[in-house]
């Protein structure tokens, strides 16, 4: 274990002695809190993940992670301060990863009020939560491209200005605001990753990424002929999150707390993954998509490419994925997975 993975803690006999690091990840559920909950624990981290209780406790990803078993499951609701105060009080971790938000695009245009509640008022609960009890832990805020939404300049980089075309996108630009505001007026280690689209096979299937993959996967078997998809020539910056989560972490390694622009810096549009999905399995996407408008966006965000040349200065952080070998990844692991549900 390095020394950034171990602390000092007082001992009753007077000596100091090393702890592992305790790390609190809200959102743990999700695709990015299961690949940071894995990477902290093979760091030696204790790892609190907090969730959201619903009807059903989905933990599929840690499952496939194989790391359930090592989480510590934690309620936690960004709507509620005083849940969020018990938990940190109780914790008392030295590092906090907010990954937990409504992060569907689509569904903040039918939920805005809910949106802006949880994705960016939650975050101002968490800071104020973390500041009266706990304001020597570092914090991690997932911040987001659909910030930028209809951009002027490419590509984006942290000085570039925000104009959202989405009630996500502006719930998410109200949280990184907060998390520039507690740094500078109360001097928090608080930081943002500024992430660009970044998937993998643990993405939710409703994302359009996943949505693709899944179909392939299932056309690939027989099960279902087409897919129905929306704008086809929106262009996103596609990374691969279990590289993502790295530069979270390197983040609060940091003396300095920052923003930083977390992309490949290439840029592909939904038709080229569905030429890559479809072409992992042998197929020719153009039989087998569809267009509805139904699927396209109040506003869309038309493009979207990152620079990320500070993280690369700061943090050391460099993508290593192929945006081919990510569609393939993604393909690959649907294949299998509906291989198995036919059995």
């Amino acid at each position: 274990m390095t020394k950034l993975e171990r602390v000092k803690c007082p001992d009753p006999r007077g000596r100091s002695m090393a702890r592992a690091r305790t790390a609190l990840v809200t959102g743990v559920t999700g695709q990015d809190g299961a690949y940071l909950a894995r990477f902290l624990l093979d760091k030696g981290y204790a790892v609190h993940g907090g969730f959201r209780r619903a009807s059903a406790l989905n933990l599929w990803r840690l499952d496939e992670l194989a790391i359930t078993d090592r989480v510590r499951l934690e309620p936690f609701d960004l709507l509620d301060a005083g849940n969020m105060a018990r938990v940190l009080r109780r914790v008392r971790p030295d590092e906090v990863y907010n990954l937990a938000a409504q992060s569907f695009v689509q569904t903040s245009f039918e939920q805005p009020v809910v949106t802006g509640d949880i994705t960016g008022l939650g975050v101002a609960r968490l800071l104020d939560a973390l500041r009266e009890n706990l304001p020597e832990a570092r914090f991690y805020q997932a911040s987001s491209s659909e910030m930028y939404g209809k951009v002027r300049v490419e590509p984006q980089d942290e000085a570039t200005s925000f104009h959202p075309r989405s009630p996500y996108g502006s719930a998410k630009a109200f949280g990184h605001h907060s998390t520039v505001n507690y740094r500078e007026s109360f001097g928090m280690h608080a930081s943002s990753g500024i992430l660009f689209n970044h998937e993998s096979p643990l993405r939710g299937v409703e994302f359009v990424t996943r949505k693709i993959s899944l179909a392939v996967a299932r056309i690939h078997h027989g099960l279902q002929k087409k897919v129905s998809l929306g704008n086809l020539d929106a262009q996103r910056d596609w990374g691969f999150a279990p590289e993502y989560v790295e530069a979270m972490w390197s983040m609060l390694q940091q003396d300095r707390a920052d923003d930083y622009v977390v992309a490949t810096g290439e840029m592909r549009s939904v038709r080229d993954f569905c030429e890559a999905a479809f072409a992992a399995v042998g197929l020719d996407w153009q039989g087998h998509v569809e267009t509805d408008a139904a699927n396209l966006r109040p506003a869309e965000v038309d493009r979207l490419v990152g620079d990320a040349s500070k993280a690369k200065r700061v943090l050391g952080w460099t993508p290593r994925t192929s945006f081919q070998e990510l569609v393939r990844l993604m393909v690959e692991a649907d294949v299998k997975r509906v291989a198995r549900e036919r059995r």
